[in-house]
């Protein structure tokens, strides 16, 4: 057992919904000899051109950068996810990959939390800030399992307190600050001397992110991981696993992961799609009944247009009960995947 101490030198900060704004309060009060390497996830859309590491190195004194794939890092450096990729922690260096998503984003913040309690333990500190839903809540619960410290945003403080008060309902925090008292207290963090841990090979956090950088587990791996549900896939269909660690979640086959929460936001929105098509399809077929009963009129054949009159009729009643419950459906629980509410921010 390796008993000579270490600093608790790495820091994942996730945030999703009003984190840009909250990101760059954290990063401007980070101190010049801030003793740890800063890993930054915020939520964007995959085809957003996101500039959040210029906007954060315009007010931060330590550098900021966009993580590149097999890139070491040094203390006193920051490092932000590129959009439309995990990033994941290795033992000295980062690596950043297309793999499935998580809680319906990629990058996720339960990937990077998860890999850095991997690889560095009780050397990590793991903050959660604003955002919708609960991304986060299960990669922290992972850095307090492998001995490392949860910080999370006060939820009164927060300009979207869901993420920070789904993390607070998995994990007992460490420390839950307003925004501006963060970046002191993990700055003190970072200076404080840990025993690090042995690394445990193979185990289920292990193959989580596996799963995330390039999707190499079995059946009979996810067999490990948790029970096999009723439920699917939103995205692929597949079936999915259920898994009791906390929170609660689910993974397909090829990967993608699901809290509860995330899960319920995600046939919801499912549902709705397909409420909106079959909507389409009635007044297409409405239309369609109208031309046949009205050629029918033109031909005399009155059995015929009679038939059609009544078919369109029953089309227009079922749409009108559709509109009303497409009207009724309340507004989605989080901000969805992509949304432009974050890529403009970034813009």
């Amino acid at each position: 057992m390796n008993n000579v101490q270490v600093n608790r030198d790495i820091a994942v900060v996730g945030a999703s919904a009003g984190g840009v704004e909250a990101l760059r309060v954290l990063v401007r009060a980070l101190p010049r000899d801030y003793a740890a390497t800063l890993f930054v996830v915020l939520h964007v859309a995959p085809e957003s051109p996101s500039i959040l590491d210029r906007l954060l190195d315009n007010v931060s004194s330590l550098p900021v950068r966009r993580a590149e794939d097999g890139r070491t890092f040094r203390r006193g450096e920051i490092w932000v996810a590129p959009p439309d990729h995990h990033l994941v922690l290795r033992e000295d260096a980062m690596q950043v990959s297309r793999g499935p998503r998580e809680n319906r984003h990629r990058p996720s913040i339960d990937v990077l939390f998860r890999s850095a309690a991997i690889a560095y333990g009780p050397r990590v500190t793991g903050v959660v800030l604003t955002g919708m839903l609960d991304d986060g809540a299960a990669g922290l619960w992972a850095v307090k399992t492998r001995g490392g410290i949860a910080v999370v945003q006060d939820p009164d403080d927060a300009a979207y307190p869901d993420m920070p008060m789904n993390a607070l309902e998995v994990v007992e925090a460490d420390h839950c600050l307003p925004l501006a008292d963060i970046p002191a207290c993990i700055a003190a963090l970072a200076r404080e001397r840990v025993l690090p841990r042995a690394r445990t090979e193979g185990d289920k956090l292990e193959l989580e992110v596996r799963m995330a950088v390039d999707n190499t587990a079995t059946m009979e791996q996810l067999d490990a991981l948790g029970e096999r549900s009723t439920l699917t896939c939103p995205e692929c269909g597949g079936a999915l696993w259920e898994m009791h660690e906390p929170p609660p979640r689910f993974r397909c086959h090829v990967g993608h992961a699901y809290t509860m929460r995330t899960l319920v936001a995600s046939q919801s929105e499912r549902l709705e799609s397909a409420l909106w098509a079959a909507l389409r399809e009635l007044e297409e077929s409405e239309a369609l009944a109208r031309r046949i009963a009205e050629k029918a009129v033109q031909r005399h054949d009155n059995n015929t247009a009679r038939i059609f009159t009544d078919r369109a009729g029953e089309r227009a009643s079922h749409a009108d009960v559709l509109r009303q419950l497409l009207k009724e459906i309340p507004a989605a629980a989080a901000v969805p995947a992509g949304s432009p509410v974050e890529a403009d921010s970034n813009a």
